[in-house]
């Protein structure tokens, strides 16, 4: 499966928000020392996703998992895939949560692509399953209902109106970020991160190498 293809279609964003009404005038901020951006400039791409809501996989805390892929180009240059620190009550909650860690990771990506003189091709594009959490974070008029989720709420939204990044559903079946938050079929594993996998070498014999014969 090539990323690249998820940003073919920019229909799946929401350009035509004006985020200006609730945010002011912002821009991304970049550093004064910043050396100037040279060579063909590079696309991020960032899938997101929470495990499931009813919180089954973990009979402890009942914590769910936060996973992260992020790609510049077509290469996979950060994998992240931990529990969260707090245990939500919502699929919508725990995803937010997800986004706001994503979001804080693309933020410190960009800034070293930018001290290393790379031009970066508009925001980054992030990829969520949850329907919820892609309306709140691409139309400003969305509001939200829980005050306990508003610091994550305010802090993914912000930069969406900066232009930092922007987000587009992506149903569960292709998002390539929900092979790390749950045990999953080695097949369905396959198809969603076949690029990225590693295939035991095998000897002459159709044995893996180091296998007994």
């Amino acid at each position: 499966m090539d990323p690249a293809y998820m940003i073919c279609d920019s229909r799946r964003f929401n350009s035509n928000a004006n985020w200006g009404e609730i945010y002011g005038d912002i821009t991304e901020g970049i550093p004064p020392d910043a050396p100037e951006p040279l060579g063909a400039p590079v696309t991020i791409l960032v899938f997101v996703d929470a495990d499931d809501a009813d919180h089954a996989s973990n009979v402890v805390t009942r914590r769910l998992h936060t996973g992260v892929l992020i790609f510049v180009q077509n290469t996979l240059i950060m994998s992240y895939c931990k529990r969260q620190n707090t245990v939500e009550s919502a699929t919508f909650e725990s995803e937010l949560v997800a986004m706001r860690l994503a979001r804080d990771l693309v933020v410190e990506i960009r800034i070293k692509l930018r001290m290393f003189g790379i031009p970066i091709l508009g925001p980054a594009n992030f990829f969520c399953d949850n329907e919820g959490v892609v309306k709140n974070t691409s139309v400003p008029e969305s509001t939200l209902n829980k005050k306990h989720n508003s610091i994550n709420y305010h802090i993914v939204r912000e930069p969406v109106a900066q232009g930092i990044m922007r987000v587009a559903k992506e149903p569960t079946e292709t998002n390539l970020a929900d092979s790390p938050t749950k045990m999953v079929p080695y097949e369905r594993k396959k198809m969603l991160l076949g690029p990225l996998l590693v295939d035991a070498p095998v000897d002459a014999d159709g044995d893996a190498d180091g296998d007994a014969t």
